[in-house]
């Protein structure tokens, strides 16, 4: 017996980023990371995508939505569903991501005591702003900036 037919890529770029909530800028980024297979191309070079691309792309879209990043959406489309080793690999990058929410949150945390803390600092009846005048001293007490490309690795 031969094997089922597959349809054939039936929409455009415009159609895909439509139907899967993301840019088309975004569906030609997601190729050329390789989260998505490069499209077939219509005689006149459009870009043809299957209802396979639209359900990808909407997966992509719902990890990022999370904040995972490439990598870590990469790995969760490399799992199969049916495998029960990659239901412990997609545990683990799961577990690996919500370590990584979590330490987001206590930074995220900090840094609204340090604000509120901040806007405490002026009430709005003196002479001048202690806000400013706090920003400003803080500004002069920061070390010269790294580098550029050496600062810390970000998550996405």
């Amino acid at each position: 017996m031969p094997p089922p037919l597959v349809p054939p890529p039936q929409y455009r770029i415009g159609d895909v980023a439509r139907q899967a909530g993301v840019s088309a800028a975004n569906i030609r980024y997601y190729e050329k990371e390789g989260l998505l297979t490069p499209a077939a191309r219509e005689d006149n070079s459009y870009r043809l995508y299957s209802a396979d691309d639209v359900h990808r792309l909407r997966f992509i879209r719902l990890c990022r939505a999370m904040d995972m990043s490439l990598a870590e959406v990469r790995t969760l489309l490399e799992l199969d569903w049916s495998r029960k080793a990659d239901c412990e690999a997609a545990r683990v990058a799961l577990d690996e991501h919500l370590q990584h929410v979590r330490s987001r949150l206590a930074e995220l945390r900090s840094l609204e005591a340090d604000l509120l803390a901040l806007r405490n600092r002026c009430d709005g009846t003196d002479a001048h702003c202690r806000i400013i005048e706090a920003l400003h001293e803080r500004a002069d007490a920061q070390p010269p900036a790294a580098p550029a490309g050496s600062a810390g690795k970000r998550h996405v």
